[in-house]
C-alpha cells in the first residue's frame, strides 16, 4: 500500500488526465451529491457530507475538509454505464424518398470513475452479469464498460438508510477497481491509503509521488472500514428470504404498502442494479427523420406487463410484490445473487418513505 497526501491524489487524477481518461466523480450539484465531470479534486465535495432517512436526503456541512465524506446520492454508476436513453438507430429519407439507416452507436470514451463504493462496485458486477453474461449481450453497454478505470473509495461513513453489511457488499471495497482509496483524517490533515486491485492500478501508483504505507497507517485505514461497518443504519435479514417471499403471495402486508406506494417508480430510477428497458421511434414533424432509443422502463409502469389484452400488474400491489420478489428473490434463481447491493438509495428517494428493509421484515416477523 502507498500513502499518497493531498498533492498525491491530484497527482493521481493528472495521470489519469494525462493516459486519456475523462474523470467522472462526485460533486455538489442541486442539493445533492451527484456524478459528473470533474477537472481535479478542487471539484470534489470538500467538508459535505449527507443526511438520509426513508423519504429524506439532506446536505450538510463536515467538521473538517473530509472529500469522501459522504454516504450515496441519487445516482449510481449505472447511469453512465447504462444511460437512460441510447439512440439505437437513426433513419433517413433523402430528397428522392430514398431510405438510409444509420447506426446510433458512437465509439465510447475512455472515463475514469473516481469515488466508487463498494456498494456500487457489487452493483456493477450485477450489471456485468446481466448485460454481458448471457446469451444476448448488449453492445453499448460492453463498449463502455471496457474503457472505464476505477478508483474505488472505502466507506468512512455510513448513512441511517445503508445496510450494504447485511448483503455482503461493503463497506470495504474487495474487488472491481483498479485503486482503492481510503481516506484517513487525522490533525487536520488529509491522507489517502492506496492499494492496486489491477496491473494498470499498480502501474499507475507506482509513478505517484507518496510513501509506503506504514503498519500504523494500514490500522489506521482498517479502523476506519470497521467503523463504518458497526455504524449501519440498517439490517435486513437475508436468511431464508427468496423462500419467505416466494411462500408471501397472498400476505395482507401487500396490501399496506399499496396505501402508501404510488407507483412512481423512483425506487427502480435510483436503484444501481434495475436494468430493464424498453424502445421508442420518435419522429420529425415532416417524416423525413426518425430514430429509434433504447430507454429506461420501470416495473412500476401499467405498460411495462402490457400484453395483448391487457396489463398483467395493473394494482400497485402487484406491481411492488413484484419489484421487491424479484429484487430480493427470483434474481437469485435468474443471476445467482440478490438483486440489491445494500446502497439505501431505495428508501432515501421514496416520496412516501417505504423502506425495503421494513417491508422484508414484516413478512418475516408474520408469516403467512
Amino acid at each position: 500500500m502507498k500513502v499518497l497526501d493531498p498533492r498525491g491524489l491530484e497527482a493521481l487524477l493528472e495521470a489519469l488526465v494525462e493516459r486519456g481518461y475523462r474523470l467522472i466523480g462526485p460533486t455538489v450539484a442541486d442539493g445533492a451529491i451527484v456524478y459528473e465531470e470533474i477537472r481535479s479534486a478542487a471539484d470534489l465535495p470538500a467538508g459535505w457530507t449527507d443526511e438520509q432517512e426513508a423519504g429524506t436526503y439532506r446536505l450538510r456541512r463536515r467538521d473538517d475538509d473530509a472529500l469522501f465524506g459522504y454516504a450515496v446520492g441519487p445516482q449510481s454508476w449505472k447511469r453512465v454505464l447504462h444511460p437512460p436513453s441510447v439512440t439505437l438507430f437513426r433513419a433517413r429519407r433523402d430528397g428522392e424518398g430514398a431510405l438510409e439507416l444509420v447506426d446510433g452507436a458512437e465509439e465510447p470514451e475512455p472515463l475514469a470513475f473516481v469515488g466508487v463504493r463498494s456498494c456500487d462496485l457489487h452493483a456493477i458486477a450485477r450489471l456485468d452479469r446481466v448485460l454481458l453474461g448471457g446469451r444476448y449481450v448488449d453492445a453499448a453497454y460492453e463498449a463502455r464498460r471496457g474503457r472505464v478505470f476505477v478508483v474505488a473509495v472505502n466507506c468512512g461513513v455510513a448513512a441511517s438508510t445503508c445496510f450494504c453489511v447485511s448483503m455482503e457488499t461493503g463497506p470495504r471495497a474487495t474487488s472491481g477497481y483498479d485503486v482503492a482509496l481510503t481516506e484517513l483524517l487525522e490533525d487536520g490533515s488529509r491522507r489517502y491509503l492506496a492499494e492496486a486491485g489491477t496491473e494498470r492500478g499498480e502501474e499507475l501508483l507506482a509513478g505517484l509521488p507518496g510513501s509506503e504505507a506504514t503498519a500504523g497507517e494500514v490500522e489506521a485505514g482498517e479502523q476506519v472500514v470497521e467503523r463504518t461497518a458497526a455504524s449501519m443504519g440498517r439490517q435486513l435479514d437475508t436468511e431464508g428470504l427468496p423462500e419467505l417471499l416466494a411462500a408471501s403471495r397472498d400476505h395482507p402486508r401487500w396490501d399496506e404498502v399499496a396505501d402508501r406506494c404510488l407507483t412512481c417508480g423512483n425506487c427502480t430510477m435510483v436503484c444501481p442494479t434495475c436494468f430493464c428497458t424498453t424502445v421508442e421511434d420518435v419522429t420529425d414533424l415532416t417524416g423525413s427523420e426518425a430514430e429509434r432509443r433504447q430507454v429506461w422502463d420501470s416495473c412500476f409502469t401499467l405498460d411495462f406487463s402490457y400484453l395483448h389484452g391487457g396489463g398483467v400488474r395493473t394494482s400497485p400491489r402487484g406491481r411492488y410484490r413484484h419489484w421487491l420478489t424479484h429484487k430480493l428473490g427470483t434474481w437469485h434463481d435468474q443471476f445467482g445473487s440478490s438483486g440489491c447491493v445494500g446502497c439505501g438509495r431505495c428508501i432515501a428517494w421514496c416520496p412516501v418513505g417505504i423502506d425495503i428493509t421494513e417491508e422484508a421484515a414484516a413478512l418475516r416477523e408474520a408469516p403467512q
